[in-house]
Parts: C-alpha cells; structure tokens; sequence
C-alpha cells in the first residue's frame, strides 16, 4: 500500500545515519585489543559484589555491577590501598575487563582472579591510569574477579561508575548471549540466542547514543530486550554497549537511498550504478567485522522503505527494473555479511507487504523478512498466508495509525488520534504480532524518542521525556504488568472554539476533561504547532490562561492556516496526558466593507511567471486569501488602489505572504500624484496588520521601503475599510 510522500517525517530523519554520539568519558585507556568472541557475555551485571571500603551511604560495591553508566557508583575511602570484587557465581573463561571510572580513577591497580575468593593471581597490571573508561583484555579464568587499586590519582578514594566483566562460563556462552539464529520449520520458527528463544521485544531507538546508559534501565523496566538503528557506523558502540551492559540487543540497521520519503536521500539508479553498491557493499561489511562479536548485536537490517520509495524516482517498466535490482542487492549484502558473520541473521525491511514478492523473488539469503506497519498491522498474517511466503517476520516499525492513514479533520489536516487511542494502537499491534504463531518473532515498536514536537507528540512514548499512556500500554505487552506504577492524566472529550475561524491575534477557547488515575494534582501547559501553516514541526508555548473548569482562552498566532494546539496535562511524576485539535487562524474580521474590494489596482512590478504567478496586482484587492500580489525582489516598491472617488476610511487590512515588508508607509492622494503620509512603521513582522487610519482620499498606496525576507513584496489581500 503505498504511502503518501512523507509518512513519517520525523522518525527517521533523527536517525539516519545514526546520530552524532558522545563518547561515554574524555578518555580511554585500551591495553589490547579484545579478541573477538562470539561467545563472550556480560558476567558481572547484578552479581554480588563486596569492596574493602565505601565513602559513605549510597557508595556501595554493588553500585558498580547495576549497569547503570552514570547514575550509580561505588567509591571507596580515601587511602591505599582498596579493591572491588565481584562474584561470577561459578568458575568462568574471561576475556575482557571495562572500567568506567568517576573522576577519582586509580592510577595503578591490579585486575586479579580467583577460583575461592582468597588466593588470587594478577591478570593485568596498570600502570599510568588515566581514569575515563579502560578497556582491557585479559586472558584467564575464575569465579571472582577484582580491582585492586595501589595508586589513587589525587586525594580522593577510588570510584568506580560500573565494572563490568566478560567472558563465558565453562566455555558455554551464557542464555541470552552467543549465537543468534533463525530455527524451525515452516510455520514454526523460532529466534533464538545463544541456543535460547528469543521473542523481539523492541523499540526503535531515538535518544542520542551517548545517551544509552541514562534510558537503557528504563527499557529494561518494561521489558524490552530489543532496539532497532536506522544506520550503523564508529558512533554506534556506545549504543551497543550500554544495550550489552542491561541485556538488550540491538538489530543493527544499514541505510540505502532511497529511504521512502523526501528527505532520505537521492535517488541510486541499482541496474547501473555500481559505485554506489560497491561502495555501500564495502562500508557495510567494514562495520559488520567491527560489531559482529559485540554482545549487543541482534542481527542486521539491510535498507529501509526503498521498495517503496524507489516510487519517488522512477515509474512504469523502469520503476520494475529499479525494484528488481534493488533487492537483488540486497541479497549480495546479505551474502557478504554471512560471510562475516554467519552468527547473526540478516533482514531488510520495507513499508508495505506489497515489497516482499520482490525479496523472494531475489533476495533467497535473507533469514527473514522485516516490515513496518501501523494501521494495517492486523493484515499482514492474510499477506503473508495468501503470498505463499516461506520465511518468518519481525515487525520493525508499529504503533497507532499514522499520519498518512486517518482521515482528515474538518479543517482539512489529518486528524490525530487521542491519547487513549494511541495507547489502545500499542496493544492492538502487539496482540497481532504475537497472534502469528511461529511466523512473526516479534516485533521493535515506534518509537522510544524524547523529541517534544509535532512527530515526538504522534509518535513517541515519551515526549520531552514524560511518559504517556503509550509507555505503559508497551511495559504492560512486554513485561505483563504496571502494577504500582504512577500512570498518566487522561485527557477527554477535547474541543476547539471556533474551531475554523480563529481571529489571528485574538482569543479562541479550549476544552478538555482531564482526570488523573492516581489523585496527583496537575499543571497545564499549551502549546502551538505550525506545522501545516508554515512547516515548522516545533511546539511554542502557547499565550493562554485558564477560564476554569478544564477551559481555557488561548492567543491564535498571527499567521493565517491550519495550527494545531495542544493541552498537556502533568501530574509531576513524569507522566503526561497530551491532545491535539486542529485551529484555522483566518484573518481578523473588520466592520464595514471593504472599499477596495474589486476595484483598480496599480503597482511598481509584479512577477509574471515565478511559483504560483502571474501576481498581478488586482490580486491583491480580488477578496481571495488564495491569490496574491508579489512585487520585483528589490526596493523600494509600491501597490495603490483607485476608489474611485474621494472615499472617507478608517481601516487597513494587510494579508501578507512570507515576503513580507518590514518597513513601509501608508499614503493618500487626492489626484494620484501628491500624496502624503498616514501611517509609517519600520517594524513590520508579516502575516496580518490591521491599521487604524482616519482619511479621506480617493487614491491609497502601500510605499514599500524594506522588505522582511531575500524575496520582493508580496501581498494576498490588501483591504481598505470605511
């Protein structure tokens, strides 16, 4: 089902390719490389953990093993020499040690092992520390595994925000670690990891990856074990570590052009072009050797939506060929990366189940099939059941319908759906994921984001990081319950007045019912988006005040269109309640009629054939906001109007387009050729002005001096009122 030209606009644009990302400390101290094992795991997470001394209340042994990056540590008192130990709980082959220092780091200690707790035998000696995180490899084996500090850096104690030990134990990687495959027979296949079974439980992963330690044991409280990338490259190893840390995977995504949609990319011609494959080819293996051990990753995902957005670059018989070829090489990166790595799956996802005839078609190295579906999620078990596919799924992008698949509201934009609806999407989506037994393995939801905008208000679970009802739908899916969980305000029954005539800079009403679950008391806020007045996708504090009774009089924005509003209600333990209507902003009304209305209408230029023109001048006085009068991009510039006769007013209406005057007069004449000045600012900002001004003339022009924008003048309406 294809998809309008931008579906999601903001899902992916965040990140694809992966956002910038911080490193997790200023500096790092690397003794060797660590082998690449397929088999290593995480031992230490959570296990018990004892030290020889702890600075105070909240510093404890155990802070250091909780996989919490930035948030919890270990520090010892103030003297030489200390160490921190854990227990693996059973002997274990070890191959690496990562120490992620607070700033008091030692400057010489010891990594040391041991089979009974007591004797110990050194494995690496440090020397020189220079504190941020150390990444040292180690060969040996034991149950317990210490630090063992000599030299502290300065006059504080050790500390310690998390170490972490890998390896695997007796040889045999640990659940949940290893080797991930696809198993079964057809109709009855199975994910698994490290020999165990694996159900995707995910999300796509918006924050910054620097970020990971600080939402990572959030996801894990809800229980996803799964996030999706859109790109994969240096940046991303902060992300799987931090997913590694909390026992989370991480289905590692390649973008390809195009990606679905404006914005993703150009268009790659895949019958010709073979730079652009050899090069894609090339990169893509590069960073699949890198990752292909770390003990975060899940499996590969090779391209996004391309299926579908090739239509944007082609059409007929060549868009077949283009389709065609696109998938035949997403079967040569598939072969390359079995090549490398034959212990993660590969998969390549696509916007619609109209793609996958392609990929069986051309694409028989795939391990399974990929997708992304909001509305029609429930359809896709019949798609595949009538296609005769004979591979399973995981679902990669789902939630509530999107903005492409609602119908539009009575102001002619799409019609959001309610907080409570979003929520009931989740759980929809997900009871039709798991509902296809043995065929669909699960599935990473749209979207973990914390973007508080047009899209993170569709989209996210979080927006600017409070938690909607769509979290908790999510956590009750995943991890079966939100017993004793503080859950969010429920906002009702929302309604705009008028709803489609707004006074651009005056006052419409909102309505809302607002309730909260648990009793907490709320704070309100409103916002505004323009996103379909003038494309910006931000939300501005609204100006509004409270008429009680869940009412409230908000100031429309002077610019005319269809906005949207928003009321957020807050309960102060980082939840939120958020809904959306749609407001038209029109023009002012003005008493009177309007005198210029239709009648001759002069000026110093207009364009002839830019954009929209010809923006003759009478379009300016022709009574319709559609049409306009655009000038020369130079100054100065002017527009008059002949009434015919010497006309008393009191009244100026100005519509303005983007191209705007910033400085201009109001002038009147008797003859046409004195005139003299009514009205002067230098201070115009655009969209409506509305002048009083008391004259009688028979000739009234716009002198325009300084225009607001690289663009000349232009107006939509010019109205005079008497």
């Amino acid at each position: 089902m294809p998809r309008p030209s931008s579906p999601t606009p903001i899902r992916r644009r965040s990140g694809v390719p992966l956002l910038v990302l911080g490193a997790l400390a200023a500096s790092s101290l690397t003794l060797a490389a660590p082998p690449a094992r397929a088999a290593e795991a995480l031992l230490s997470q959570g296990k018990p953990a004892t030290a020889s001394s702890q600075e105070g209340e909240g510093y404890a042994a155990s802070a250091a093993v909780d996989g919490n990056l930035t948030g919890t540590r270990w520090a010892s008192q103030w003297s030489d020499p200390q160490w921190l130990q854990v227990d693996l709980g059973k002997k274990s082959d070890l191959s690496r040690v990562v120490l992620t220092w607070e700033g008091a780091y030692g400057k010489s200690y010891q990594i040391q092992a041991s089979d009974n707790g007591t004797d110990w035998r050194t494995l690496k000696s440090v020397t020189g520390g220079d504190g941020g995180t150390d990444e040292i490899a180690v060969s040996g084996s034991g149950r317990y595994v210490r630090m063992l500090g000599t030299e502290r850096s300065g006059g504080y104690g050790y500390s310690l925000w998390e170490f972490q030990v890998y390896g695997s134990t007796d040889g045999t990687p640990s659940p949940g670690t290893g080797a991930v495959k696809v198993t079964g027979t057809a109709g009855n296949w199975q994910l698994q990891a490290g020999g165990q079974p694996y159900t995707v439980k995910g999300f796509t992963w918006g924050p910054a990856a620097a970020d990971a330690p600080r939402y990572m044991p959030d996801l894990k409280s809800m229980g996803v074990n799964t996030v999706r990338t859109w790109g994969t490259d240096a940046s991303t190893k902060p992300l799987l570590d931090s997913a590694a840390a909390n026992g989370i995977r991480v289905i590692n995504g390649f973008w390809l052009q195009p990606g679905g949609g404006p914005g993703s990319g150009g268009c790659v011609d895949y019958v010709t072009d073979t730079t652009y494959k050899t090069t894609s080819l090339n990169e893509f293996a590069k960073w699949v050797d890198t990752y292909k051990s770390h003990p975060g990753t899940l499996m590969w995902n090779v391209g996004n939506e391309s299926v579908l957005g090739l239509q944007n670059c082609y059409s007929g018989t060549e868009l077949e060929n283009q389709r065609n070829a696109y998938t035949g090489f997403v079967n040569d990166v598939a072969r390359k990366i079995h090549s490398i790595d034959p212990d993660h799956p590969v998969t390549s996802t696509d916007a619609w189940t109209g793609a996958w005839p392609y990929y069986k078609r051309n694409a028989p190295d795939l391990d399974l099939y990929s997708m992304n579906s909001y509305g029609n999620i429930c359809k896709v078990r019949q798609d595949w059941e009538q296609g005769g596919y004979t591979k399973p799924y995981v679902i990669t992008e789902t939630g509530p319908v999107g903005e492409w698949e609602v119908a539009d509201d009575a102001n002619g934009i799409p019609d959001e759906p309610t907080d409570v609806q979003k929520r009931d999407g989740y759980t929809n989506a997900w009871n039709c994921v798991t509902g296809h037994r043995g065929v669909a393995l699960g599935a990473t939801m749209f979207h973990y984001g914390t973007e508080h905008d047009f899209g993170g208000v569709w989209y996210n679970v979080l927006s600017g990081g409070l938690k909607r009802l769509s979290y908790y739908a999510v956590k009750q899916a995943y991890a079966g319950s939100t017993a004793g969980d503080n859950t969010p305000p429920v906002i009702t029954d929302m309604a705009v007045s008028p709803a489609s005539a707004a006074p651009a800079g005056g006052e419409f009403t909102v309505r809302a019912a607002v309730r909260d679950p648990d009793g907490d008391p709320l704070t309100y806020r409103i916002f505004l988006s323009g996103n379909y007045a003038n494309g910006d996708k931000g939300l501005v504090e609204a100006r509004w005040r409270s008429t009680g009774n869940g009412t409230f009089a908000v100031t429309a924005p002077e610019k005319l269109g269809v906005w949207k509003v928003y009321v957020q209600a807050e309960d102060g333990r980082g939840n939120a309640g958020i809904e959306t209507r749609s407001v038209k902003v029109v023009a002012p009304p003005v008493a009177g009629p309007n005198l210029a209305l239709n009648k001759p209408t002069t000026a110093s230029s207009f364009q002839v054939s830019y954009g929209d023109c010809p923006c003759e001048p009478a379009k300016a006085t022709d009574g319709n906001s559609g049409t306009r009068w655009a000038s020369d991009w130079s100054d100065p510039q002017w527009i008059q109007v002949d009434l015919g006769a010497a006309t008393a007013f009191r009244k100026l209406q100005l519509e303005w387009d983007p191209a705007y005057a910033r400085s201009y007069e109001v002038q009147v004449s008797d003859n046409g050729t004195s005139w003299r000045t009514v009205h002067t600012t230098a201070a115009g900002n655009g969209d409506i002005d509305t002048i009083d001004v008391t004259a009688t003339a028979r000739y009234v022009r716009l002198q325009l001096t300084a225009r607001g924008t690289g663009w000349g003048y232009s107006l939509h309406e010019f109205g005079i009122y008497g």
